[in-house]
């Protein structure tokens, strides 16, 4: 193996851990969205309603 060779490999190897960083980190913010939207809509009132049910 050349020298050059080292020097792709290690650009592919920090270009894929980039993209998977940037990848995870949209994962985890996608997921705390979506977590906080559902404890938004656990939490709120619910409407009360003038009818009594049986």
């Amino acid at each position: 193996m050349s020298y050059q060779d080292y020097v792709v490999a290690a650009y592919a190897v920090f270009v894929i851990v980039l993209g998977w960083d940037f990848v995870a980190a949209r994962l985890q913010i996608h997921r705390e969205l979506r977590a906080a939207r559902r404890r938004a809509a656990r939490e709120a009132p619910r409407p009360v309603s003038g009818e009594l049910s049986r």
